[in-house]
Order: C-alpha cells, then structure tokens, then sequence
C-alpha cells in the first residue's frame, strides 16, 4: 500500500501545509524535537478546555478532594 492511500482526501489547509513543510525527511532528532513541541501544545490546548469547562460547570479543587475520598464499587 503506497502512502498516498493512507492520508484521507480530506486535509484541511493546515494539514497540507505541515505535510509541505516536512516534505523532506528531518534528522531523527529534530524530528523527535517537534513531535515532542507538538505534543505539548496539544497538551496546553487541552488543559484550557479543561479548565474552561471547570469554569462553566463550577468544578473546584474541592470537588476533585471530595471525589478522591469516595470509595466508587464496581459492583
């Protein structure tokens, strides 16, 4: 199966352009490098949606205590 088959026909914009820019095969390390930036960024997207949705929802550190010192059965 050729790589052309396994990225879908639907790319948004940034998709095609990350795939332009990374046309060339990187350096094991450098490629390691913005994986792992990725990765973070992601993660800090992530902590803000979360933390968004606390917001809404009124979720405190308290909760997250009280929850802690549930005992939960799977039963």
């Amino acid at each position: 199966m050729e790589a052309k088959e396994l990225i879908p026909d639907s790319l948004n914009e940034q998709q095609l352009l990350m795939l332009r820019l990374f046309k060339n095969p990187l350096p094991e390390s450098l490629f390691n490098q913005i994986r792992q930036l990725a990765v973070k960024l992601l993660a800090l997207e992530l902590d803000e949606t979360i933390e968004k949705w606390e917001a809404e929802n009124g979720i405190t550190e308290e909760y997250y205590e009280k929850l802690g010192k549930q005992h939960f059965s799977s039963n």
